[in-house]
């Protein structure tokens, strides 16, 4: 895969900048009213959340911890797996605890299901979770999360902190990527 000009590559901006900013703001400002009086564990799932993770915690406006986990389905593929791998662990216990999963995006729904049956056995007081996007059509309503910044089609989106191979995280907007970068 040879990558000239990553803004070449993509087909239409999605969801510009300016509104993700926009829905992040809100998110952050109802999540301050779910975790008013409590201080949750943030978890960040590594690397394609990170950039709506920063965003979000900063728009939290309560006392927050804040943590990270890194877990593989994709490796360099357009398609999951399947499988899912940890990669790398949360540093801090969690029992007892009001834990608030970021998502950068469901797809097949195997990740966020994953996560929250392993995190589950540690026994925290709770577990909720937010994405940034959410292909609803691709997976079951059982791994539906507890609130998303937007429903999308099943496209192949990349920025943001989505990537194509650890391409394209650093465009500022969520665009589609066209089907010549990745078939």
């Amino acid at each position: 895969m040879k990558i000239t000009n990553e803004q070449n590559d993509i087909d239409y901006v999605l969801f510009s900048e300016e509104q993700i900013k926009t829905r992040v703001r809100e998110l952050g400002e109802e999540l301050t009213r779910r975790y008013n009086g409590k201080e949750p564990v943030v978890v960040c799932i590594l690397k394609g959340a990170s950039f709506f993770y920063t965003d979000l915690c900063r728009q939290i406006k309560c006392p927050i911890h804040m943590d990270f986990i890194s877990v593989s389905s994709y490796g360099k593929d357009a398609q999951s797996s399947g499988i899912v791998k940890l990669v790398k662990d949360l540093d801090n216990n969690i029992k007892d605890k009001d834990v608030l999963i970021v998502e950068d995006i469901i797809d097949s729904g195997l990740t966020l299901k994953y996560l929250r049956e392993m995190l589950s056995s540690r026994k925290p007081r709770s577990i909720r979770t937010v994405c940034l996007l959410d292909k609803y059509q691709s997976h079951s309503p059982e791994v539906a999360t507890d609130m998303k910044g937007f429903n999308i089609e099943n496209q192949f989106v990349v920025g943001y902190g989505l990537d194509y191979a650890d391409f394209y995280r650093n465009l500022p907007y969520i665009g589609v990527l066209k089907k010549e970068c990745y078939e």
